[in-house]
C-alpha cells in the first residue's frame, strides 16, 4: 500500500469523526467508520514502512488530530452550529390580579379533581379542595396557588 493511501485512509477517518461530531451526533455510524479507517491507516503504515516509520504515522496522526480539535475549539465552531436560545419570558396574566379568594363561580367541566371553572366570564384550571363536583356547580375560591385555583362547593 503506498504512502498516499495511508494518508488517504487517515484523513478521511479523522473527517468522519468531525462529521460524527458536529453534523450527525449519537449516530455513532460515521464515528466507527472513521475509527476503523485511521486504525487501518496506521497498521498499514506500520506493515509497509517498519516500525520507526509507523512511529512517524501514529505520531503525525495523533498530532494532527489533537492540532484539528484546538484548532476547531478555538475558532468557536461550536458556537456557530449550537443552539443558542434562551426562554426568559413569563405568563402574561397573573391569576391574583384576576380574580380573589371568595370569587364564586361554576364549573364547566368535572373536578375529578382537575377542570376548568368559570369566574367573571374566564375560563380557568382549577382543582377542588374536597369532592369531585359535577359540571355546573356552584363554586368559591378557596385559594389561588400559581398555575390554579382551588374552588370549593357553595352550599
Amino acid at each position: 500500500m503506498s504512502l498516499t493511501a495511508i494518508i488517504f485512509f487517515i484523513v478521511i477517518g479523522i473527517i468522519l469523526f468531525y462529521v460524527e461530531f458536529l453534523i450527525t451526533p449519537g449516530a455513532t455510524i460515521a464515528g466507527i467508520i472513521g475509527l476503523v479507517l485511521i486504525v487501518i491507516g496506521v497498521y498499514f503504515g506500520y506493515k509497509e514502512f517498519g516500525v520507526p516509520k509507523g512511529h512517524y504515522i501514529l505520531g503525525i496522526t495523533a498530532m494532527v488530530s489533537l492540532i484539528s480539535i484546538i484548532f476547531m475549539l478555538r475558532s468557536k465552531t461550536w458556537e456557530k452550529i449550537a443552539l443558542d436560545s434562551k426562554i426568559d419570558g413569563r405568563s402574561s396574566s397573573s391569576l391574583e390580579s384576576e380574580v380573589t379568594v371568595g370569587d364564586t363561580g361554576i364549573t364547566v367541566s368535572r373536578l375529578n379533581p382537575y377542570g376548568k371553572v368559570q369566574i367573571k366570564d374566564k375560563y380557568y384550571e382549577a382543582k377542588s379542595a374536597g369532592a369531585f363536583l359535577d359540571p355546573k356547580t356552584k363554586v368559591e375560591i378557596k385559594k389561588i396557588d400559581r398555575t390554579y385555583i382551588i374552588v370549593k362547593p357553595l352550599k
